[in-house]
Parts: C-alpha cells; sequence; structure tokens
C-alpha cells in the first residue's frame, strides 16, 4: 500500500542531485540535477555520448557517483526493499541467459522477489510473447528480446519504469504498443523515464523533455515548451517556376531546398514575404504552407554544438 499525499508522491519518483560520474580523466556525466516525476512520460534525449546510460546506470545502482546521488523513491536503488517491486527497468535487452526460455527467466525472476507465478502469466499476455514464451532466448530477434526486457521490468507491476530505447528492432505495431503502454502507465499516476533516438515517437510520447549534451543538462522543461523555443521555422512552396522563384526571393539570410515531389523548402523568409515576392514576379504559386517547429528541429539546436561524435554529409 503506498502512503498518501506527499510521500505517496515521493514514493514514485526518480531524484537526481548534482550527479557527476568520471571515469579518469573522462567526465561522462557533470553536475546533473532533474526529477522524474509520477504522472508524467519524461523523455530523455542526447546525442551518442551525452551521458544517457550512465545517468540511468546510476539510478539503477550499477554505476556509482563520484558525487551526488541518483534515488529511487527516496533512497538509493540498492537500499530498496522489493526493488523489482518499486522499480522496473529496461537497460541492456540482452542481458539474459541464452538458453533459458522466456517463461523461465520470468520465472526465475518472479520466484526470487516473491511475484506471484500468475503475474509472469499476465505480463507475457501484456507484451504479445505468448506463441515463443516456450522458446530459448538465444534464438530471439531483437525486436522480441525488446518485448522480454520489457516484461522482465513489468514484472513487479512497479510504480516507477525506466525504459532506455525500448522501440529498437520493434516493428512499427511494436513502436506503437510501447507508446501506448508508456503513456498508460503515467495515466494511472506512474514515473515512466524513457529514452529514445526516434524523435517523432519521443514527440508522441512524451509529456517532459530533459535534454543532455556532453554530461551536462540542457534543457529540463515541458514538451511544447522545448518545441516552441526553436527558432527553426519553414515555408514549403510549389510552383512551375521554381528557378524563378528562387531568384526572387534569394538573399544572405535565405536557405533554399528542393523537396520531394518537386517543391521547394524555405527558411530564413516567411509565407507573406515569399508570396508578396512571387507576386511582384508574376510567379504562379499552387502551394505556400508555413511548417510549425518540430521535436527533432529543437533539439538539433539545443545540442548543435554539444555532439560528440559528427558525421560528415555527403556531398
Amino acid at each position: 500500500m503506498w502512503a498518501r499525499g506527499a510521500d505517496s508522491q515521493r514514493c514514485r519518483m526518480i531524484e537526481i542531485q548534482n550527479l557527476t560520474k568520471r571515469y579518469g580523466e573522462k567526465t561522462a556525466v557533470d553536475d546533473v540535477s532533474f526529477t522524474v516525476r509520477p504522472g508524467v512520460v519524461t523523455g530523455f534525449l542526447g546525442p551518442n555520448g551525452a551521458g544517457k546510460s550512465t545517468t540511468m546506470r546510476a539510478v539503477m545502482g550499477l554505476d556509482s557517483p563520484t558525487s551526488g546521488s541518483a534515488v529511487v523513491d527516496g533512497h538509493p536503488y540498492r537500499e530498496l526493499r522489493d526493488p523489482l517491486r518499486r522499480v522496473g527497468a529496461l537497460l541492456e535487452a540482452k542481458a539474459v541467459h541464452k538458453g533459458r526460455s522466456a517463461y523461465d527467466h520470468l520465472l526465475a525472476l518472479a520466484v526470487t522477489h516473491r511475484i506471484p507465478k500468475s503475474r509472469v502469466e499476465e505480463v507475457i499476455g501484456m507484451t504479445g510473447l505468448e506463441n515463443v514464451a516456450k522458446k530459448r532466448v538465444g534464438g530471439f530477434s531483437l525486436g522480441m528480446g525488446q518485448r522480454l526486457g520489457i516484461a522482465a521490468a513489468l514484472l513487479g507491476d512497479p510504480q516507477t519504469l525506466i525504459l532506455d530505447e525500448p522501440v529498437n528492432g520493434l516493428d512499427p505495431e511494436g513502436v506503437v504498443w510501447v507508446r501506448q503502454l508508456a503513456r498508460s502507465l503515467a495515466a494511472e499516476g506512474r514515473a515512466v523515464f524513457i529514452s529514445s533516438h526516434l524523435m517523432s515517437e519521443m514527440a508522441l510520447t512524451a509529456d517532459r523533455i530533459v535534454v543532455m549534451g556532453r554530461g551536462r543538462v540542457l534543457a529540463d522543461t515541458d514538451l511544447a515548451d522545448l518545441v516552441a523555443s526553436s527558432t527553426e521555422r519553414s515555408v514549403s512552396v510549389r510552383t512551375p517556376e521554381p528557378d524563378r522563384l528562387m531568384t526572387a526571393i534569394a538573399g544572405p539570410d535565405v536557405a533554399i531546398a528542393y523537396e520531394d515531389g518537386g517543391g521547394l523548402r524555405v527558411r530564413g523568409l516567411g509565407a507573406e514575404q515569399i508570396g508578396e515576392a512571387a507576386a511582384a514576379s508574376g510567379i504562379v504559386l499552387h502551394q505556400l504552407a508555413s511548417t510549425a517547429a518540430s521535436l527533432e528541429q529543437a533539439y538539433l539546436e539545443l545540442t548543435h554544438d554539444e555532439v560528440e561524435y559528427r558525421s560528415e554529409v555527403a556531398r
């Protein structure tokens, strides 16, 4: 039975305070602070090497902080009684004995945490593993391994969920299922902490976003506020005379690119300015539509100077 009032809320959250983790001379996480609250899906974003996995591992007691703290329900994970009933986590889907069946893996976890056998059957059904439950995990696809990892995270019916890249390897139906699962769990008052590199999916799943770069927190805000902060706006234009239009609107701060289907994507000018320039030049427009900023655009702006491993764009 969960406590009432403020204590109940505290028993359903992750609190990270001034967390720092160093590996020799490498600082993986640098004075990070944020809270994952109940009733909210908190998305965790950042480039490769940003410190996301290290932060999640610190929450789960797999990495000891150099300084600061990462606690669940007000306590370090290692001090929790019945930890699987308090927090469920998917950090590495492949961390399973490959010779065991999915059912036996979940049953072993249940027995060691005093969880009824009936719950094993429940999570197998919840995650769509019925047809492969008695098969050895070593033969699982990446997607089925992800489902098994999520089943293990749900086994103790925890109030806090930590899911690191849970949609990796899933087909479109599986991706939608994870989204609906995360939102339904948050709607029940649970704290859901989920990382992903799929911006379009995170935009549909998360209520709040924490962005990290080079071990530091770059943003900790509501999804809508982060998207609204983006300065990236564009206009989609279709015309039978694209070359003439490009000449008419060219300028030092104007970026123009061809879109699939023959349209143009214009940045640096508003729809009104483009329409007026086209009219002045006698250019017919078939489409003129402003495009709002997206989570992906806001994220790329925020992390532009924080990418540790940058690829060269092919020319």
